[in-house]
């Protein structure tokens, strides 16, 4: 005989097992975006710029889910409520664009719910069309309108709209179509989405955001080697270094450009143990001034000013005279030392000693700089983080709103995660740029963990596939993590389509970089065309690095860019579309040597209250005109146009020479290097 089992009933019900950071919400919201290592670290935002929020809202069964993001500033008050909706049917991909409206660390978070007025009339549209539980489905919805007139809060009007949709649902002397369509009036649809029921809320965790101000989105820098202003060789061919002083007489010209940020290369004494000669040669000549990144001598380290350069009064002045040009001071945050550095001396220890008891210098194979020794970040990692924190907080208190950080993949991250947190603490409107061309990765969480911009590889990507590509990666992939600035050159950095391209090819880098992304910048010179290489590298001949180079400005008018690079800035100023990064379209074209490309701006989103688009076409060819057919899909551009017999037409004007334009969905353009190499096209609003 078979022995019976005694079953265990457990008496208590164990709480939940869950964490609760890992609680599953009733109706589930997965995948968030913008999100960064689960919450860890803030995602970026920036005052007055729209952004995304996506999730995969889904539930089980058929009834009707609903899902809105909340945005909360940081007093922790809800700042935006928006309905979430599903932009990809059939994968739940939910989206709500929010708007945050200062700087400050703001968050949000996803409420998701069941909502039973969408249940009931895709239930009840169903039967009562297929005659089935007709009347059941009638009381239902009056029953449930009754409910909101209880739970919502409804004004007079809308009260009396449901109680009117009440009395047709209970009419039985009407037809069923007819109660039903009472139910469904638009009137009584626009209060249930105005004031929805909302059943099984719940909301998910809250996600930090890192809302910085504009200037972290939005600039155009300028960059120069300060010692080049004003240099000149006396009657022996001494040359005498540049100044501060005559650096700053160029502002006017320069912010006249339209320009908002003078970025200087270091400005700190300079070592002359193993300087660098001409063009990185080994061995400096008598009146070779060095590399600026081999800082630091008898004169002082990073918190000095070399003495050609002038003194802590001029860089004042400096400041001041920038300021009242309305541009603000970006300076370059080296952290290596040349072998003369205060630091090498005083420390040691912040140095790796090699086998031979000689202290590592710096290498980037095939390069090799004999003249600096990177800092060793293991041995004495808190002396160096406040020696370097008070080198940041000098600059900072004499006018220096924003560093340009030279590899800083090359430092521990902690390092920076410490540094930047601490600065944006006590100092939020600074702003740090990272020069980092290096792996992904790196890159990423330079900016995920702090960096507010960041150089990318806008300068290797060529071809129209390429650039498209990479368009769509910064604006949308990974915008929440790092923002991108574009360069078509750098001191450090010419590329071979440049040297080849002549000025048409600096034309329409230039272009693309202004108009791709909020943040762009040149390096002083490129007015000039400069674009002779040194052999076997990429990079100017004769560099500014390692010699003055001051450069008769009288003349820069000779090669058209200057008033090109003003255009061009005006247009950023003028347009919100291009102020922003996230909506950001591509446009196909009938030929690859053409790339279109529109940017836009909902009037909700504009700081004007109007919206605003610009069409952007680019002839990469720099050597033959290109003609061909540009195709807009007005629905991704973000307009509607004016209704013709031929399709919408929108009245567009060309930023670069004021011409006016009639475009509808398919356009032909011809594009010729030498005369017009892109169009950047506003579309009218008097029209």
């Amino acid at each position: 005989m078979a022995t019976k089992r005694r079953v265990t009933i457990r008496k208590t019900v164990p709480k939940n097992l869950v964490p609760a950071q890992a609680q599953i919400t009733r109706i589930p919201a997965i995948e968030i975006f913008p999100v960064i290592e689960g919450g860890l670290w803030a995602a970026k935002a920036t005052e007055n710029e729209a952004f995304p929020i996506r999730a995969t809202v889904f539930r089980e069964g058929h009834d009707a889910l609903a899902a809105e993001a909340v945005l909360v500033d940081p007093h922790g008050v809800e700042h935006q409520r928006v309905r979430m909706h599903d932009t990809a049917p059939g994968l739940d991909r939910y989206e709500a664009w929010v708007l945050p409206t200062y700087p400050g660390n703001w968050s949000f978070h996803i409420d998701t719910w069941a909502d039973p007025f969408a249940t009931w009339a895709h239930d009840a549209s169903v039967k009562i069309a297929a005659e089935t539980d007709v009347e059941l489905m009638l009381e239902e919805g009056a029953r449930l309108f009754s409910r909101a007139l209880k739970e919502l809060a409804l004004d007079s009007t809308a009260k009396e709209v449901i109680s009117e949709a009440i009395t047709y649902l209970r009419d039985q002397t009407a037809t069923a179509q007819r109660r039903l369509s009472g139910g469904l009036s638009t009137k009584v649809r626009r209060i249930f989405k105005a004031f929805p029921l909302r059943d099984l809320c719940q909301s998910t965790r809250s996600y930090p955001l890192q809302v910085d101000r504009k200037l972290a989105l939005f600039g155009s820098w300028y960059e120069i080697f300060p010692r080049s202003y004003g240099a000149f060789q006396d009657n022996a061919g001494n040359w005498i270094s540049g100044t501060l002083a005559e650096a700053a007489k160029e502002l006017p010209r320069i912010a006249g450009m339209g320009f908002d940020v003078i970025y200087l290369t270091p400005i700190h004494p300079i070592g002359t143990t193993h300087r660098k000669g001409k063009n990185n040669t080994l061995t400096a000549g008598p009146n070779d001034p060095g590399s600026p990144y081999g800082i630091g001598s008898h004169s002082g380290g990073h918190d000095a000013i070399h003495p050609d350069l002038g003194t802590f009064a001029d860089f004042d002045n400096f400041v001041k005279e920038a300021k009242a040009q309305g541009m603000e001071v970006a300076l370059d945050l080296a952290l290596q030392c040349s072998p003369d550095h205060p630091w090498v001396s005083e420390h040691p220890e912040w140095f790796t000693t090699r086998a031979d008891g000689t202290i590592a210098y710096a290498e980037n194979p095939p390069k090799k700089y004999q003249d600096i020794y990177p800092l060793n970040f293991d041995n004495d990692p808190e002396g160096i983080y406040l020696a370097i924190r008070n080198v940041v907080y000098t600059w900072i208190k004499h006018g220096v709103t924003l560093f340009r950080v030279d590899n800083p993949h090359t430092k521990p991250l902690n390092f920076w995660q410490r540094l930047l947190t601490e600065v944006r603490s006590t100092h939020p409107e600074v702003i740090f740029l990272a020069e980092a061309f290096t792996k992904p990765a790196m890159m990423r969480t330079l900016g995920a963990i702090g960096f507010h911009q960041s150089y990318t590889y806008f300068t290797w990507r060529t071809t129209k596939e390429q650039l498209e590509e990479y368009f769509q990666e910064v604006s949308q992939e990974t915008s929440h993590l790092m923002r991108p600035a574009f360069w078509p050159t750098t001191h450090d950095i010419l590329t071979p389509q440049m040297t080849a391209g002549g000025t048409a090819m600096f034309a329409l880098r230039a272009v693309l970089a202004a108009t791709a992304v909020p943040t762009w910048g040149i390096y002083s010179g490129y007015e000039f065309v400069e674009k002779e290489p040194r052999p076997g590298y990429e990079e100017q001949n004769n560099n500014e690095k390692y010699e003055y180079r001051p450069r008769n400005w009288k003349k820069v008018g000779d090669y058209g860019i200057a008033n090109l690079l003003t255009l061009l800035n005006q247009a950023r100023k003028e347009h919100p579309a291009l102020q922003q990064l996230h909506n950001l379209t591509i446009h196909p074209t009938s030929d690859d040597r053409l790339i279109c490309f529109s940017k836009h701006v909902p009037a909700k989103h504009s700081p004007t209250g109007v919206a605003d688009t610009v069409i952007v076409v680019v002839n990469l060819d720099p050597q033959n005109t290109v003609q061909g057919e540009v195709y807009l899909d007005f629905g991704k551009l973000g307009e509607t146009g004016q209704h013709t017999s031929s399709g919408p037409l929108l009245t567009v004007v060309d930023q670069l020479d004021g011409r006016e334009y009639q475009w509808g969905e398919r356009n032909f353009v011809e594009l010729c290097p030498q005369i017009r190499t892109a169009h950047v096209l506003a579309v009218s609003r008097d029209q």
